[in-house]
């Protein structure tokens, strides 16, 4: 995976062109522990993730493969990466030698594998399957994949399995066609996490089967248990091969039709060149990854800012044919012009650190991406919030597609339409019948003693603090579009969050609807009224006020001392602590996104050392390159967008702020090549394990005394040279 081999790649910015950013990628990374990644093939953004999958269901096995099993069911065609929802696993095939093994379901048609046998970096993975001898590779390009089977002599057999569902997913109805002698199409609808999910697909196999036979099951009505007209179908492909025989198998998907699978075939996989396809892959991601460019000395800071860079762009997926033909969440088939759809918004985790990201590393998606929301609004009604497979899944809280466009127009990004968005937001922020919104208007705060529809848990505090940012966020947009009386409406609803602060507790506290607090209230305790986390991680979910948090609290120094007391409070040994609660600092949880800006809030307390203690302990301790390296779930980006910025030195404590709260570096040099042309450059030459500590900042050779850096100066391509120590205590900014 660390080869020194090379590529000609990123021609169209002004990074170094002979670096192959792909072989410092280890997708394994995350594929162990609580990451729920997968380690299959995938283009930057793309709509196929390619991937092996263990073939047993369960939480450990939500993307479909845990590191420590020992089985290989299949390989699908899409996956999630961290989210914790477990679905997809679209479009199943699987090579064997006959007589082949086959356990009962869930497991079904299998092979035992060796670790020692894989091999993956970005855009490939390769694995031996051991009971048969079988080596299989996989790379893709943005809307096919391909797969390349090497065979010993025998007889062989491939099967494409539509019938095969894990976790949330359960089949609806497929079908397999023959097309001709060596192409099938077909599609299998679903149901799970995504509700009346489609995927439509055309395969293309580089020889002739000798026989094929496709078994039907029928299925059933749920409630009646009586044939409902619809079938479950899997296909077997016969060959008899000879000794190192290679079968290629590319296979196309669309969520239109069969027609829109057959064209994206055709555009994007004309030929059966498994390794033509692999290097425009590997320079696909060499041309995204290269973006960045470290110098340091460490070979493993290097593999696990790059996987964390990848990680970073395997959501959104693009969500649309090579024609722009794609289903909305009306179901309705409709047409982008001149722009590209995309789905699987993870938003609630991805407007922190992910999208904040994309304003520099992928300017142009975050148009189309911005473009796909007032899409999405068009057709649903409102923006999305957690957009997956074309629909709404209503996972999650706040309406967080608003920062991410918000951050957009206020750094000039795109040409979409901004008074059609704005409005967008306006409008969404207004569903008074949706999750507490209508009570969140008339109390100041969502009360923890409604009925909400949408969610068993009511999660009012939390929804009350993400709704006041979000609110905060349309203010910003309708100030700079001159729009005083919806910015002054919605900066006297970002101020919501005080409703919810008890001075007597010192915490934010959840409030019934006649006004009095939550009885016997425990900041460390997980309630339904709190989103995934408890009192100490909602405690600072004010990204967009923190002087005004600061003097609920008391003031500077007892803001200190309370985060003092959240990052050194330990919870008691006995304490059963839930799942989304990992990479545990006190009270600290790095393994959920609520905490995330938690530690860079030690700069407006005067305490920058802390911020740099705390992040490089993050740093060091919770990333790192095997496959449990990640301390908590993905979610689609955010957790790997959190330490790519903060390796660069410096991290978004408010997402539409455009200031960037300087932390540690962990590189001695950093360049950032952005589309103006420009590239942003962050200096630390002194930066080690020890030093870790700031003393002094100059940018463009001037001293500078803030404790942030801000989107001009980002994107002017400044120079920002920082003085790192071993001892704490300096302060390089003023007040």
């Amino acid at each position: 995976m660390l080869s020194a081999a090379t590529v000609a790649s990123c021609s169209e910015n002004n990074a170094p062109q002979d670096v192959d950013y792909s072989a410092l990628v280890n997708p394994l990374i995350g594929t162990d522990f609580t990451g729920n990644t997968y380690p299959g093939a995938q283009v930057p953004f793309g709509m196929v993730q390619l991937s092996p999958d263990n073939g047993l269901p369960g939480w450990d096995r939500i993307s479909g493969y845990f590191y420590p099993d020992s089985t290989i069911a299949g390989f699908s065609h899409t996956h999630l990466s961290g989210t914790g929802a477990g679905d997809l696993y679209d479009i199943s095939f699987m090579p064997v030698m006959v007589p082949y093994k086959e356990a009962p379901e869930p497991l079904g048609i299998h092979s035992k594998f060796d670790h020692e046998d894989e091999t993956a970096s970005a855009g490939y993975y390769s694995v031996i399957l051991k009971d048969y001898g079988i080596k299989v590779e996989l790379t893709a390009t943005e809307r096919a994949g391909i797969q390349r089977y090497t065979f010993p002599e025998g007889d062989a057999a491939v099967f494409l399995d539509l019938k095969k569902a894990m976790n949330w997913d359960a089949t609806v109805d497929t079908k397999i066609e023959i097309v001709d002698s060596a192409t099938v199409q077909g599609y299998r609808f679903s149901t799970g996490w995504a509700r009346d999910q489609r995927v439509y697909f055309r395969s293309r196999f580089s020889r002739p089967w000798d026989s094929v036979v496709i078994d039907t099951t029928a299925l059933t009505d749920a409630d009646t248990n009586q044939p409902n007209g619809k079938y479950a179908m899997v296909a077997r492909f016969n060959f008899k091969t000879s000794e190192g025989e290679q079968l290629v198998v590319s296979t196309a998907i669309s969520a239109v039709d069969e027609e829109g699978a057959a064209k994206n075939l055709a555009a994007e996989v004309s030929d059966n060149d498994f390794d033509k396809y692999l290097a425009k892959a590997k320079e696909m991601w060499n041309k995204e990854l290269g973006r960045i460019e470290v110098s340091g000395d460490s070979i493993n800071d290097k593999v696990n800012f790059y996987t964390a860079l990848y990680h970073s762009m395997l959501a959104p997926t693009i969500y649309g044919d090579v024609d722009g033909r794609y289903r909305g969440p009306d179901k309705q088939i409709h047409q982008a012009d001149g722009w590209t759809n995309y789905s699987t918004f993870s938003l609630w985790d991805t407007f922190r650190a992910s999208h904040p990201l994309f304003t520099y590393t992928q300017p142009e998606r975050v148009n189309d991406m911005v473009k796909s929301f007032i899409a999405f609004y068009d057709q649903n009604g409102r923006l999305p919030v957690w957009n997956f497979q074309g629909g709404e899944t209503d996972m999650m809280i706040g309406y967080h597609a608003v920062p991410v466009i918000v951050d957009a127009y206020l750094k000039g990004i795109g040409d979409f339409d901004a008074e059609k968005a704005l409005e967008a937001c306006v409008k969404t922020a207004n569903i008074d019948e949706y999750r507490g919104i209508g009570s969140y208007k008339k109390n100041g705060y969502v009360p923890y003693d409604i009925v909400d529809p949408y969610n068993a848990d009511d999660w009012s505090m939390s929804r009350t603090l993400e709704y006041a940012y979000d609110d905060y966020c349309i203010a910003r947009m309708a100030e700079k579009m001159g729009k005083k009386e919806i910015a002054d409406e919605f900066y006297n609803r970002a101020l919501n969050y005080k409703n919810v602060f008890n001075p007597a507790t010192g915490f934010m506290q959840p409030k019934a609807t006649d006004g009095s607090w939550q009885p016997n209230y425990s900041p460390d305790e997980y309630t339904p009224h709190i989103c995934e986390s408890n009192g100490w991680h909602y405690l600072w979910s004010v990204q967009h006020d923190i002087p005004g948090l600061m003097a609920l609290m008391g003031g500077k120094d007892k803001f200190a001392a309370r985060l003092d007391e959240m990052f050194t409070y330990v919870p008691a040994e006995n304490s059963e602590l839930p799942i989304f609660s990992t990479g545990m600092i006190g009270q600290y949880a790095h393994g959920n996104e609520p905490s995330h800006h938690v530690i860079y809030l030690y700069n407006k307390a005067g305490k920058p050392w802390q911020t740099a203690y705390y992040a490089s302990k993050v740093m060091h301790e919770l990333y790192f390159n095997a496959p449990a390296g990640l301390c908590g779930n993905e979610d689609c980006g955010q957790m790997s967008a959190w330490y790519v910025l903060s390796a660069m030195g410096f991290y978004p404590v408010d997402a539409v702020s455009g200031m960037y709260e300087i932390g540690t570096p962990l590189f001695k040099e950093m360049k950032l090549h952005l589309d103006n042309g420009n590239t942003f450059t962050v200096l630390a030459p002194n930066v080690s394990r020890e030093n870790i500590y700031v003393k002094s900042v100059k940018v463009n050779g001037e001293e500078y005394r803030k404790s942030y850096i801000t989107h001009s100066q980002i994107e002017n391509g400044a120079v920002i040279e920082l003085e790192m120590v071993s001892e704490p205590g300096s302060k390089w900014y003023d007040d």
